[in-house]
């Protein structure tokens, strides 16, 4: 195995660390080579620059052209830059280092110190990041997101179709999509940059009242989150089965097969679920699991995710409907801003001040879920256009697989669209080197620049946890307020949920958003890794589940089946029982 992959980036020397905190949940796996070169490197990392600049942490020079440090890759994996990361709350006069690190990486054991650098106060930029804050502070909504939001819309519904078009119209097809990604990435920055304010605030607030819950609590049920919304669907979808013999008895023969036996069914129910389901998959098929990395599948790709996690929704009452969760939660959260105001207010009007400009400030979580869905639609549409190279290719003989031609780097699709056979054997090697990436465990930390070689680091089935016994209490951060008690199911695919049922936890690696719709079939969710505001915590918030994120070791210490209580307000995990 080689020391240093070929697409990995060389550590930046002024903002030397980096975390996979956060960026394991966007990808999970090993970038493919076209899919880091092609949607990161040429879109989506140059928006990340151009939206630091644009919320004032940052100038201009300070990031490289090429490869800005706002991001890693090394060892295939993808990283987030702790050091520019927190560069927010050093130049910031509202938010602190601890903060954000606490609100984007949870509170991990091994996070590096931070260690003051000549160059990292710059007060000719605290006029923009004060502009900035007011906007966060008084923003209800953001025009631009609405925008793009209606512009990703439109360019899913004109796609062509990609059959008839050339291998040279193709890439340009799927060309077309990079300068809207990186638009669309300074956007997202904005708000997911923006998002870590709310949470910090309500923080301090929390500590000045006496109430250390406050901050989850008042940043649940906000309503408008583009994320929770498939899943929302998903459950109407679950309420036609449920309702339906033929259905249920469609899904009870397993997914397997399940859209092709219904379209030869000409049972009416079958019908009107398949037109649901097509109308679904326009919409929301961009979802999937590592929806970020182009070589992996989205529901329109494969639908056997978002089918499975319907399959395991249909067994839900009707009185678990997240309209109703959220209702819920949205009550407790009005009547807690009632009640945080009162005694913000003894302590003092500053305090009070603050508490109102937080309350403005969670609008930006939502926003930052609406910025997020706009991006992921035109990853998508990048992802069926190189699915349709590959297939004609491999139909062709120029591909053994065709998954190799996700080996290709950016600047190399012209040349395959010239010369497909002279790659043949250089992406099929490349291919069963990038395997040999999954099995390894990356650093979760990358602290001064320093990579270990690739070939150091530990295999996943060699990394160990200590088993959990009964009255042992995991650790974790708080992610959606409320206690349940329930039978754990560890999934470690989202496609492999059989055995979920109504009322057990879900213990999980990671949760994207395209997870979220399992939580409707949960009880509780504890996830291995996550930070208050990742993208599917913001969604349990939404759908009401009690929720626990950054568990360490979560699905290889909690045994499977054991009887633990989840409570979303302290963070605590306790294992009550285990299987004998």
């Amino acid at each position: 195995m080689r020391d240093v992959w070929i697409t990995d980036w060389t550590p930046s020397i002024r903002w030397p660390h980096y975390t996979r905190a956060n960026a394991g949940e966007v990808l999970p796996t090993p970038a493919s080579p076209l899919g880091q070169t092609f949607s990161w490197e040429n879109g989506m990392c140059q928006g990340w620059r151009d939206g630091y600049v644009r919320v004032g942490s940052f100038s201009l020079d300070e990031f490289s052209t090429v490869r800005p440090e706002a991001t890693g890759f090394f060892g295939g994996y993808f990283y987030i830059n702790l050091s520019n990361v927190r560069m927010q709350g050093v130049r910031s006069p509202f938010v602190t280092v601890e903060q954000l690190d606490l609100a984007f990486f949870g509170d991990h054991p091994e996070i590096p110190p931070y260690t003051a650098h000549p160059l990292d106060d710059r007060p000719d930029l605290v006029p923009k990041i004060e502009a900035h804050f007011g906007w966060i502070t008084s923003a209800i909504t953001f025009p631009e997101a609405d925008d793009e939001k209606a512009a990703s819309i439109a360019f899913r519904a004109g796609r062509p179709d990609l059959t008839t078009r050339t291998d040279a119209e193709l890439v340009a097809r799927a060309r077309s999509t990079q300068a809207p990604l990186a638009k669309l990435f300074e956007t997202h920055t904005v708000t997911s940059s923006s998002s870590g304010v709310a949470p910090g605030i309500l923080f301090a607030v929390g500590e000045a009242i006496g109430d250390p819950t406050v901050p989850m609590k008042l940043v649940a049920g906000i309503g408008d989150v583009d994320s929770a919304e498939p899943s929302y669907r998903l459950w109407e979808l679950s309420r036609q089965v449920r309702v339906s013999a033929e259905l249920t008895a469609a899904f009870d023969a397993g997914i397997a097969g399940l859209l092709d036996r219904l379209r030869a069914s000409s049972n009416s129910d079958g019908q009107s679920f398949l037109e649901a389901w097509a109308s679904f998959i326009f919409e929301f098929g961009s979802r999937g699991p590592n929806e970020w990395e182009m070589s992996a599948d989205s529901w329109e790709t494969d639908p056997r995710v978002a089918l499975s996690a319907l399959d395991r929704i249909r067994f839900q009452h009707d009185h678990e409907a997240p309209s109703i969760r959220n209702a819920a939660k949205a009550a407790e959260r009005s009547g807690l801003i009632a009640e945080v105001r009162a005694k913000a207010a003894t302590v003092g009007p500053e305090l009070a001040g603050s508490l109102e400009a937080a309350l403005v400030a969670t609008n930006q979580l939502a926003l930052r879920e609406r910025t997020k869905t706009n991006l992921v639609r035109y990853v998508n549409e990048g992802r069926v256009v190189f699915r349709e190279l590959a297939r004609r290719h491999s139909a062709a003989g120029n591909l053994h697989d065709p998954r190799h031609f996700m080996m290709l780097l950016d600047n190399e699709l012209d040349a395959f669209v010239t010369d497909a056979a002279a790659f043949t054997d250089v992406l099929a090697e490349r291919y069963a080197e990038w395997l040999e990436l999954w099995d390894l465990e990356p650093p979760f930390f990358i602290v001064d620049g320093v990579v270990p070689p690739i070939s150091s680091w530990p295999r996943k089935r060699d990394v160990s946890a200590k088993r959990a016994v009964a009255g042992d209490v995991l650790q974790g951060v708080p992610g959606c307020p409320g206690v349940v008690r329930g039978r754990a199911r560890i999934v470690a695919d989202p496609a492999s949920a059989g055995e979920l049922e109504p009322g057990d936890i879900l213990i999980a690696p990671l949760t994207d958003p395209s997870w979220t719709p399992l939580f409707m079939a949960a009880g509780g969710v504890v996830v291995n890794v996550g930070g208050q505001i990742s993208h599917a915590i913001i969604v349990s918030r939404e759908l009401g589940l009690p929720c626990v994120v950054s568990v360490e070791g979560a699905t290889k210490r909690i045994p499977d089946g054991a009887q633990i209580e989840v409570d979303g307000s302290t963070g605590r995990v306790t294992v009550l029982s285990v299987p004998g």
